[in-house]
């Protein structure tokens, strides 16, 4: 007999098509961009301006998970080109939570917004035995003029892809948090301690600004679950494209090299909140590279838009092909239980 279980992690896309996307209420005129596949933040039609909004929770951290939980969401709005304004957060807590660790997380919710230039206007608390660790599910809002925004569906043929910082950004930074005793074992603690600092690398708000202040963007999407890898298939499958990327382009730090190594997990196909993945004009890229590293953000050109025929992969350093046509699985899950049994 064929299971129907699901399986950690995103939806795979054929549930999400048949299960999610094709419940969605009332066809409303006003949604110019609704719930997609690799859609990072639907727009809603106000006349004069147009809201941008997006949700999302926060399940694979417990230390930083206030910080995560405004940086992460607020990320999504700012792939439309849009700064975010505006947060709301929901608050589920288990049973055991103390107020010491409540008043963490929500001083971390205050700095980030504070970071981030950001309200938060609303959402709700409550505690309830239905879950062990806290969970918190954001939603954030931003706005702008008619119909200037950028899409996940727009990248074009002929376009470059660059992407910000390097791989498993976010990946790096949980795991050097939730596993760093048993990390020791097997990874200098002063790598583990520079690690933990990636925290502050999460936000792409900058990123998408400085870049769509240059021109010339077609797409942005940030590298959540899945990763680098998972980032590429996703805009790959909005824009109806094919992906050739190079691995050996794609920056690694030092860091997220030796934990990955000693977890015996792929960076590419680790979760990577901080990196920012950018279609844009090939005549443009360059000078996003060099505005994006004027203002100290590391970022690189790592491939190619082509025809959807030319297939959809990043080329390894060995010579074989990370193939990307099918949903790719979030390493971090392999990782958190395999070491919280040692």
């Amino acid at each position: 007999m064929v299971s129907d279980s699901l399986a950690i992690g995103k939806l795979h896309p054929k549930v999400l098509r048949r299960l999610v996307l094709s419940h969605l209420g009332v066809a409303d005129p006003r949604v110019l961009l609704g719930p997609s596949i690799g859609g990072d933040a639907s727009v809603i039609d106000f006349g004069q301006k147009v809201l941008v909004v997006h949700s999302d929770p926060i399940t694979g951290a417990v230390e930083n998970l206030g910080w995560l939980a405004v940086n992460v969401c607020a990320n999504d709005i700012a792939t439309r080109g849009i700064r975010p304004l505006w947060i709301l957060t929901v608050l589920l807590l288990p049973e055991n939570l103390t107020l010491t660790q409540l008043e963490s997380i929500t001083t971390q919710i205050n700095q980030a917004a504070k970071q981030l230039g950001v309200a938060v206007v609303g959402g709700h608390s409550e505690v309830t035995s239905s879950i062990n660790r806290p969970v918190i599910v954001t939603t954030a809002i931003g706005e702008t003029i008619s119909k200037r925004f950028v899409r996940t569906t727009e990248a074009k043929v002929g376009d470059s892809i660059i992407v910000t910082k390097g791989a498993a950004i976010e990946g790096t930074a949980i795991l050097s948090h939730e596993l760093s005793e048993s990390l020791r074992k097997k990874v200098d603690k002063e790598v583990i301690a520079r690690a933990r600092e990636f925290i502050k690398m999460i936000s792409v708000v900058e990123d998408a600004m400085t870049a769509v202040e240059v021109g010339g963007v077609h797409a942005m999407h940030d590298a959540t679950e899945g990763g680098i890898a998972a980032g590429l298939q996703e805009i790959a499958w909005a824009s109806n494209v094919g992906i050739v990327a190079h691995e050996q382009r794609i920056p690694l730090y030092e860091e997220t090299r030796l934990i990955c190594r000693a977890l015996n997990i792929d960076p590419l196909k680790t979760i990577s909140s901080g990196t920012l993945i950018i279609s844009a004009l090939p005549e443009k890229a360059k000078k996003i590279v060099a505005t994006l590293q004027e203002a100290h953000i590391q970022a690189s050109i790592i491939g190619r838009i082509v025809d959807k025929k030319k297939g959809c992969y990043i080329m390894r350093s060995d010579g074989t092909q990370l193939d990307l046509s099918k949903p790719v699985k979030e390493e971090l899950w392999k990782a958190l239980p395999k070491l919280s049994k040692h």
